[in-house]
């Protein structure tokens, strides 16, 4: 069982104010920087969610454990196995956005309520994934969007980890007033 970081990232996010300020969450990559603009409108549970596991460091040097061509980019295992979360789970928020080249969303068990730090980035549009998984994002330029796509196009073993392996380095939380 994972270390539960719940309270740290409770502590974290008391500051968030989702009517005066727009948030963006920042991940250097290995293979390049990217920035996701994040939709609280739609999903504010995982937007804090996300904005508080960043600023607590939470992603720094975790790995990209699995990529599948033409469909994802899967992060957020502190084991990089896949089977690892903050010791705690938000529940689902679905919502209407469609998964598309770009967006975020949050992965989890059959469980729809299971979602803890792993999450996905689209690498193309995916349908079957609508109103399924909580989408609470998108990459925020056509630098984030390649980034991504590079990091979709690797090499992976037979079980979609990526041959070369793929980190984020660092992520950092961006406020912007509205």
């Amino acid at each position: 069982m994972s270390e539960n970081r719940r309270a740290e990232v409770d502590q974290a996010i008391e500051s968030v104010n989702f009517e005066t300020t727009s948030y963006q969450v920042e991940f250097q990559t290995s293979l390049g920087g990217i920035t996701l603009d994040l939709w609280p409108e739609i999903a504010p549970g995982h937007c804090k969610n996300i904005i508080g596991l960043t600023r607590i460091g939470y992603y720094d040097g975790i790995v990209f454990h699995r990529v599948i061509a033409g469909f994802m980019a899967q992060v957020g295992c502190p084991e990089g196995t896949g089977t690892g979360g903050p010791g705690y789970t938000i529940d689902a928020e679905f919502n209407d956005q469609l998964h598309e080249a770009g967006v975020l969303s949050m992965a989890r068990t059959s469980d729809p309520n299971s979602a803890g730090s792993q999450l996905f980035l689209c690498l193309d549009r995916a349908p079957h994934l609508d109103r399924q998984y909580t989408a609470f994002g998108k990459t925020a330029d056509d630098a984030s969007l390649e980034a991504l796509l590079t990091i979709g196009r690797l090499a992976t073993d037979g079980q979609d980890r990526p041959l070369e392996e793929v980190r984020i380095e660092t992520g950092r939380v961006i406020e912007l007033a509205r």
